[in-house]
């Protein structure tokens, strides 16, 4: 048992992280940042829930480019082959839950 308080957690770098638990191979994390995550595209489903702060998520869907502003409680699902980016403005705390070993 641990209870971890979110909001309390920071990192030695830009989306540094604390494994929360790895559960047959689906791990979630809780990640700090306040720099901007690069394109990229997951092996697998992934999602994305800010716990802190907001983040501007980037992302193309059938060519086409978008943003949206999330916001403490707002969850953000990317299917596998979703291109995205992860944008915090100023300090930004998020869960992340996907598969081992994802981007």
């Amino acid at each position: 048992m641990e209870i971890t308080k979110a909001r309390q957690f920071t990192a030695d770098r830009a989306w540094g992280s604390k494994c929360i638990a790895n559960m047959q191979g689906i791990t979630t994390k809780l990640h700090w940042t306040d720099q901007d995550y690069i394109w990229h595209v997951n092996d697998g489903q992934e999602v994305f829930v800010v716990l802190d702060g907001q983040v501007n998520m980037h992302y193309k869907n059938q060519g086409e480019s978008y943003c949206e502003l999330l916001e403490v409680g707002d969850i953000f699902y990317a299917n596998v082959g979703v291109e995205h980016r992860a944008c915090p403005i100023g300090e930004a705390r998020i869960l992340v839950i996907e598969k081992q070993g994802s981007v």
